[in-house]
């Protein structure tokens, strides 16, 4: 006969024949813990945010509410070692495996989702749920409800000081509360100086050649860097939001430790983001014949071409460091070759001369004689940056007649 043994069951105990030790007081029960991906029966305890969580890939938008997590079914066998487990049984007296892991997981995920959308009292009402799934003598148990006597003491320090704000303020304080909200969510959807350069940015455009083209063209400039920047968050790195001048825009981001192929493929990705949007306004000209439409393509894809200059800095500066030297050469004959289409009948002074190519282009072919052409010459790099000087090349070559037309 074995000695007797208490499972600690939801709302009352059971008293049953097994020869196993009790758990000491407060020791950790086995079975809820993060654990990468991956969850088995190790010790779980408490992280500095709160009980850690399993990792899971499913993400929750800031505005969507996790769903209330459904009750699990009867568990009659412990998930470690297998063990028969009279019913509302919270752990297994042979292995000491909690029963209910993965559904203290599953509760675990809800709450935090909800503390990083600041739903404080949400997520202590959701952790609340899993004390039920606990044994009580359980050191997650008391962790857990450290945890919430946390996340209630941040409740009411931040009633203790909407109360004292709104005591100083008196009858301003639902004026100033709103304007706290208003800021809130400016500063959540924009980067304030991205939002007043942009404005002055469009003002100085409408002032000089009006609303349709500066929007246009602001339109345009904006599409570009963003192509920088989803181009650096897809590589996991950080990127602020564009700055306008009245020159541009540039955004700021920060490149430690990238290889030349990222830094080519961050380059090109604005002038590829313009390229569409040259062919985008391209495409709107042709279908309805809207003049201002063929003066934004032509301006767009002139930007783009004027950016791939391999010198100052400017993105195809930093795209050539992935070429190799003969790769910088036949870029640069590329856009040579571009530049003698645009002479029309010797004339190099004439008015459809672009000398834009062939600034690039002996700009291309000026680096191909220095000393930082890549080791190991990325093809794909080079295809990349050839075929947007062709494709930008050819925008400029369809749409500079009848923009020419318009203007005269």
């Amino acid at each position: 006969m074995g000695h007797p043994c208490v499972w600690v069951e939801r709302g009352r105990a059971m008293v049953a024949v097994r020869s196993v030790r009790r758990r000491p007081e407060g020791q950790a029960v086995r079975g809820w813990r993060s654990c990468g991906a991956e969850q088995r029966p190790i010790e779980w305890g408490m992280g500095l945010d709160g009980p850690t969580m399993p990792v899971t890939s499913s993400t929750t938008t800031p505005s969507a509410l996790p769903a209330a997590t459904p009750p699990p079914e009867v568990i009659h066998n412990c998930p470690a070692c297998s063990h028969w487990l009279p019913e509302g049984t919270l752990a297994c007296p042979e292995c000491h495996t909690l029963t209910y892991s993965q559904h203290l997981g599953r509760i675990a995920t809800d709450a935090q989702q909800l503390e990083q959308q600041q739903r404080w009292p949400e997520a202590r009402d959701r952790w609340r749920t899993a004390l039920d799934w606990l044994p009580a003598y359980a050191a997650q148990a008391e962790a857990l409800r450290n945890h919430i006597a946390q996340i209630d003491s941040r409740l009411q320090a931040a009633e203790d000081q909407k109360a004292r704000w709104t005591k100083k303020l008196g009858p301003f304080a639902p004026v100033a509360l709103f304007l706290l909200k208003v800021k809130s969510a400016l500063l959540l959807l924009f980067k304030l100086k991205f939002l007043f350069s942009l404005l002055a940015f469009f003002g100085i455009y409408w002032a000089l050649y009006g609303w349709r083209f500066a929007l246009g063209f602001i339109g345009g400039i904006f599409v570009h860097e963003m192509g920088h920047f989803f181009a650096v968050k897809r590589r996991g790195l950080h990127a602020e939001w564009p700055v306008f001048t009245i020159w541009g825009a540039y955004v700021r981001w920060y490149n430690e430790g990238v290889s030349r192929e990222d830094l080519a493929a961050i380059a090109l990705a604005g002038p590829l983001f313009g390229l569409t949007t040259s062919l985008a306004y391209l495409a709107v000209w042709m279908l309805f014949h809207w003049p201002v439409f063929v003066v934004l393509a032509y301006f767009t894809a002139f930007l783009n071409i004027f950016n791939l200059l391999p010198l100052l800095g400017f993105d195809g500066a930093q795209a050539a460091y992935a070429l190799g030297r003969m790769q910088r050469g036949l870029v640069a004959a590329t856009c040579i070759v571009f530049f003698a289409l645009t002479v029309q009948g010797g004339d190099l002074m004439g008015q459809s001369t672009h000398w834009i190519f062939l600034i690039v282009g002996l700009g291309m072919a000026w680096r191909t004689f220095g000393n930082d052409a890549a080791e190991k010459p990325s093809t794909g790099t080079f295809v990349y940056f050839q075929a947007l000087v062709v494709l930008l090349g050819l925008v400029i070559l369809y749409t500079y007649p009848p923009l020419l037309r318009i203007t005269q």
